[in-house]
């Protein structure tokens, strides 16, 4: 048995051997600087508040771009659209004609992406789309040339990119290829002699073709308007020299159309929605 004296030294011993616990540093750096940085936000006479309300803008913004907007929102962006680029004012009367059924709603269970451009067109003509869409011969009902749906893009690369989409569709009749890019208007209005379920293209050659009758209308119920922006930026409806002639070829060849019933718009990918609202905060 060892002294009082040992065990109190064996003891000091082991406390000494035991591992030594890591040491809590503050830092004050950090919270010097985080200081700095709401004195500087007072003086610079911007509250929490304020900081709060232009979170509350920023979100407002990135929502008021809809992937499937409804009837009701495209018909808005389109009135603002043709006002806006025609310089005019709708009448009562074209207002009134110019209602929601004019517009193609689409089915947001089908992503905007893949073949689903063929989804929302076979729900569009219903249990007709076969016979609509699909069918190759021609009859007494249906003239040579006369497409059913007309998709009008951008551009040629995008017109093949959405023909890509409409494939499921157009294996046993083609779609017409409406561009001028490596195409002549010859073999394009050569092709229009067949039957035409589906065409796709950019407005210049479109409406060459109407007036030179190798594009026929009467058989027109869907346009497709594809509003996908390029690397730039720019759509359908806001790259100046596309847009005047697409807003050329509307105007003469389908606005009456859509006035009457006979024809429905399909504003196809992303817009922008409460315009409005949007146009005031800026002014703000």
């Amino acid at each position: 048995m060892g002294s009082g004296k040992e065990k109190k030294q064996q003891q000091n011993h082991k406390k000494k051997r035991l591992p030594l616990q890591p040491k809590k540093v503050v830092n004050n750096k950090r919270k010097k600087e985080k200081v700095k940085k709401t004195r500087s936000s007072s003086n610079n006479g911007e509250s929490i508040e304020s900081a709060k309300s232009k979170i509350k803008v920023k979100d407002t913004k990135l929502i008021d771009i809809v992937r499937f907007p409804t009837a009701a929102q495209q018909l808005e962006f389109f009135h603002e659209q043709y006002q806006s680029a025609n310089r005019v004012q709708l009448s009562s009367l074209e207002l009134d004609s110019f209602t929601e059924t004019c517009m193609l709603e689409l089915n947001p269970d089908h992503a905007q992406i893949s073949s689903a451009l063929a989804d929302h067109m076979k729900v569009a003509f219903g249990s007709s789309w076969k016979e609509s869409l699909c069918e190759k011969e021609l009859d007494e009902k249906i003239d040579p040339g006369q497409p059913a749906v007309l998709v009008i893009s951008l551009s040629a690369l995008r017109s093949c990119d959405l023909l890509r989409e409409l494939r499921p569709l157009t294996s046993e009749c083609r779609a017409a290829k409406l561009f001028s890019k490596h195409m002549k208007i010859e073999e394009q209005a050569s092709a229009l002699k067949n039957r035409v379920n589906i065409a796709s293209g950019t407005p210049s050659r479109i409406k060459r073709l109407i007036d030179v009758e190798a594009l026929g209308l009467s058989r027109l119920a869907v346009i497709v308007l594809d509003m996908k922006t390029d690397t730039k930026g720019y759509s359908l409806l806001t790259l100046p020299q596309v847009r005047d002639e697409f807003w050329d070829l509307y105007r003469n060849y389908f606005h009456q159309r859509v006035l009457e019933g006979a024809l429905r718009i399909c504003l196809y990918d992303e817009i922008p929605v409460n315009i409005k609202e949007e146009k005031s905060n800026q002014d703000e």
